[in-house]
């Protein structure tokens, strides 16, 4: 059973990889990158990887609503980020975005679903949340038995879901997110 388990997680993976880079950057007919459009996209949990990867976003020119339980204290990261920056509740995240990012401790996800559940049904939700034993207790041990993407996707049923930015530290997107093209191997860098 537990390899049935695997292979739908990959499949859902899969998919979600697919459904995720048609939306952030649609190709022409031939092939060749398009022109992407700018999205609207709500961030609930502006911490370390929300914030990280939500000023990445609007360094590339979206609209970037970020949320938290505390949305006042969020001022300082709205102003240093710019314009496209906005703060508020995670409802008003919800209802910006196109596309919703998740990044909050794993052990909130239950909570999350069953307070916004309806609202994220139907929308694309990049969820970063890893499940870590020492912080969030018996949902960490869901997590073991059943797979974090079938977990996941249990709490927030109906959301378009794709795991992502939840492998590498938000010090390692802010590093390298800038980092010049590799110009002498031939990659042409989205050119």
């Amino acid at each position: 059973m537990s390899l049935l388990i695997a292979a739908a997680a990959a499949l859902l993976g899969a998919a979600g990889a697919l459904i995720l880079q048609s939306v952030l950057q649609p190709t022409t007919a031939s092939g060749q990158t398009a022109p992407s459009p700018k999205l609207k996209i709500g961030v609930i949990g502006a911490g370390h990887i929300g914030g990280t990867i939500g000023g990445l976003w609007i360094k590339a020119g979206h609209l970037v609503f970020l949320s938290s339980r505390h949305p006042e204290e969020l001022q300082d990261l709205v102003a240093r980020l710019g314009p496209l920056a906005q703060a508020g509740t995670v409802d008003q995240a919800i209802a910006f975005g196109d596309v919703v990012f998740i990044a909050v401790p794993y052990g909130a996800l239950p909570q999350i679903g069953k307070d916004y559940g309806k609202s994220l049904a139907g929308k694309i939700v990049l969820d970063a949340d890893n499940a870590v034993a020492s912080r969030d207790d018996a949902i960490a041990d869901e997590v073991e038995r059943n797979g974090i993407g079938v977990t996941s996707q249990k709490y927030l049923p109906g959301a378009r879901l794709v795991r992502a930015f939840n492998t590498l530290s938000y010090t390692i997107f802010e590093r390298e997110a800038s980092r010049p093209c590799p110009e002498a191997r031939g990659a042409d860098c989205g050119r």
